[in-house]
């Protein structure tokens, strides 16, 4: 088996959402011994933001771009391959300003492409990522679970649907703003559904 973690928050240590994919990994390795693990952490080594140069290289044939753009579609490359290796992908996603961070975007600009990861057909577009399992640990300062306020799992939603990744599961940890009492109450949460959904 083999594991990708990605942490996406902009903090390298001192994350919650890094706890919690820290967690889920650890479960997952237990059941599965042997399993091998890349770790990519997005705070450490930011990934390039999808830019004019970078939609340019994408649209240049392979064998006629410069250079430096195939050098910058080689980041994208490198991820994406990652990505299809992967049985199992865990991320740790923590809610910025009531959606993902630039860091997860950049992460999903970068796999994101046409007729390596999805294409598109008559019928509309198909993922091409199937067959993998998803863990998103998510952590929020505030309540935000099944309200109008979180617009970061649909998106999330949204993203993995289109590429083909639908056996999706997501562990909470809420009100890591609101005191002392309350982390320790979402930490709690938290853990018990990782032991629920990773028995």
């Amino acid at each position: 088996m083999n594991i990708l973690q990605i942490n996406s928050s902009a903090r390298s240590t001192g994350s919650a959402s890094t706890r919690l994919a820290d967690a889920i990994v650890s479960r997952v390795q237990a059941a599965n011994p042997g399993a091998a693990l890349v770790r990519r952490d997005l705070a450490a080594a930011p990934h390039p933001v999808l830019d004019e140069p970078t939609l340019q290289a994408l649209f240049t044939p392979a064998d006629k771009r410069t250079p430096e753009q195939a050098a910058r579609i080689a980041l994208d490359d490198a991820l994406i391959a990652q990505v299809q290796a992967a049985d199992v992908i865990v991320i740790g996603a923590p809610m910025y300003n009531f959606g993902i961070t630039v860091q997860l975007k950049s992460w999903f600009d970068a796999i994101a492409r046409a007729n390596v990861t999805f294409k598109y057909t008559e019928n509309g577009p198909v993922g091409l990522l199937s067959g993998k399992k998803v863990y998103v640990g998510l952590s929020r300062g505030g309540l935000h679970r099944d309200s109008a306020n979180d617009s970061q799992v649909p998106y999330l939603n949204t993203m993995f649907g289109f590429l083909g990744l639908t056996d999706v599961q997501y562990v909470y940890s809420e009100g890591m703003g609101m005191g002392p009492e309350a982390v320790a109450k979402a930490q709690a949460q938290a853990d018990a559904e990782i032991n629920a959904i990773l028995v």
